[in-house]
Parts: structure tokens; sequence; C-alpha cells
């Protein structure tokens, strides 16, 4: 049984997976207009992991996955490990149009594509709403 501190995480976790696919999604689209198609599943795993195309979404990914480790401790998570977690993914999810990194391209994605739009409304709406308590 998850504890509340645990569930308060995992509430965030899973609208973060939502969004972190909604960009994959985007930017793959993005990749083969430009680029060219993309081979293989596994042709696109080595291009989300070594491409430049790809390098601004690593942040959001290692969020997930300091998240996803958070969750499979053996060590009770504390309110300050996932206040910790809550605060990163409210400071890396600010979009900038003249920002730079991930703030500037979360930015541009947000302008192209109403999956993400929709994806970060949900994540926005409960960092937002639950602000003392997600």
């Amino acid at each position: 049984m998850k504890t509340n501190i645990q569930q308060r995480l995992q509430d965030l976790h899973n609208p973060l997976l939502v969004l972190h696919k909604a960009l994959v999604d985007s930017e793959r689209i993005g990749y083969e207009q430009t680029i060219g198609a993309i081979q293989s599943p596994n042709h696109f795993l080595q291009l989300l992991t070594n491409d430049p195309w790809f390098a601004w979404l690593h942040p959001l990914s290692e969020l997930i996955v300091a998240m996803d480790e958070a969750l499979e401790e053996k060590e009770p998570l504390t309110t300050s490990n996932v206040d910790a977690l809550v605060n990163q993914a409210r400071a890396l999810l600010i979009p900038s149009e003249t920002g730079d990194g991930f703030s500037h391209h979360y930015f541009d994605a947000l302008q192209r594509d109403p999956d993400v739009v929709l994806a970060h409304a949900e994540v926005t709406k409960l960092l937002g709403s639950r602000r003392g308590n997600v």
C-alpha cells in the first residue's frame, strides 16, 4: 500500500510521463520532416539518447528517472525528497520564448503541438491547484 507521500509523487509522475511522450512524439515528427524517416525503434532510441536534436529533452527524462528511482526505493520517501522533485518539475516546466535550452524548446513545442499543450495543462493544473500538497 502506498503512503500519502508516495501517492503524491505518483500523482505527478504519471502526467509527466504523458507530457514526456507528447514531447518525444512531437520531436520525432519534426525530426522526420526535417532529416528523414527513422528506420526502427532501436534507431529511434539511439537518436533519443545521442542525437543533439533530442538532447533538450534530457532534463525531463532525468527528472522522470529520478522519480522512478524514488518510488522504487526500499527506504520510505520523505516529504523533503518529494518536495525537491516537485520543485524541480515546477522550475523545469516554464516555457520561455527568449530562453535557451529546455525552456525555449518547450515553448516551441507548446506553440506547434496541441497534444503537448494538453499534457502541459494537466501537469500545470496539478502543480498549481495543489501547490502546497504536490
